[in-house]
């Protein structure tokens, strides 16, 4: 059965798509066996560079858990700050009025623009020069500002996009009914596109976690990532082992992140898909709805 989009392959065609796959599974292992290899030989899967992730609790309670929880500490204030101003900034973007969606797209356009390693310079210098902010708290402070001016601007863009993909007519349905155009917003447009735009935004939620690893790089900030320099120097040059326990914890808490996600994604669509239902059994059965019923 052939799809719009591309036919379903023959005989042939599929032996060649086995080929291939075929093929670059042999790729992958030949190039899995050289780099396995090439660490061996300098001593990297020796027993000694691994074990003291197993045997060696201090690892995780002085390094490893206290670099998570800054990572944790900023990935959470950034999103807790970005996510609410990337909407208003993505609903001023909409707006009618010219004075509010000019100066606001001025605003995303040009924090969208600027490297968040850059921003969080900048921040870290504004800080130190025109605040009182202690030395201690201001790579915090950097990191949280920068993460939150770009991610905000990027997520204003997601939130225009998704009302601008919902059907034009809900918006003219509200205003059929006497709703304001903040009533339209709030009440229908962007509790429709919540479900368009939560695969983005969990995008860009997890970007928001794997970035605050710049202001370890760059401002001393002791998240996970910079625990690296600690663990190689008191445990032996186990620069592999380490990067590769902290790469696997970035993975763990970003598939927590996507999973919890994709959980209340599938929980929208279906309170969607029930109130759809639901109306549809009303209709058949030639009840109005209270509200109708109180409205006439």
């Amino acid at each position: 059965m052939s799809s719009v989009l591309y036919d379903n392959p023959g005989p042939r065609a599929k032996r060649r798509n086995v080929l291939y796959t075929v093929g670059f599974l042999a790729v992958l292992a030949v190039l899995a066996w050289w780099v396995l290899s090439a660490l061996g030989d300098k001593g990297q899967l020796d027993a000694d560079k691994w074990s003291p992730f197993v045997t060696d609790v201090r690892v995780w309670t002085t390094y490893l858990l206290p670099g998570l929880v800054e990572t944790l500490k900023a990935a959470a204030l950034s999103i807790l700050i970005a996510l609410p101003l990337g909407a208003l900034l993505g609903i001023g973007r909409l707006s009618d009025h010219r004075w509010v969606r000019v100066p606001v797209g001025a605003v995303v356009e040009f924090f969208r623009a600027i490297p968040v390693l850059l921003l969080m310079m900048f921040a870290s210098a504004v800080y130190a020069q025109f605040t009182p902010v202690s030395s201690d708290f201001r790579p915090l402070y950097a990191v949280v500002t920068a993460l939150v001016l770009y991610n905000g601007s990027v997520i204003a863009e997601v939130v225009r996009a998704g009302v601008l993909s919902l059907p034009r007519g809900q918006g003219d349905a509200a205003v059929a009914l006497g709703m304001r155009k903040g009533q339209t917003m709030l009440y229908v447009l962007l509790p429709q596109a919540v479900t368009v735009m939560l695969p983005a935004l969990v995008s860009q939620l997890v970007v928001i976690v794997k970035d605050t690893a710049l202001g370890g790089a760059l401002l001393g900030f002791p998240e996970l990532l910079s625990q690296n320099r600690q663990i190689t120097a008191n445990y032996g040059a186990n620069t592999i082992a380490t990067f590769t326990v902290i790469a696997l914890i970035f993975i763990a808490v970003n598939f927590a992140l996507t999973t919890l996600a994709g959980w209340l994604e599938r929980r929208l669509r279906q309170g969607r898909r029930t109130a759809g239902v639901t109306e549809s059994a009303v209709t058949k059965t030639g009840e109005a709805p209270a509200e109708a019923v109180s409205g006439a």
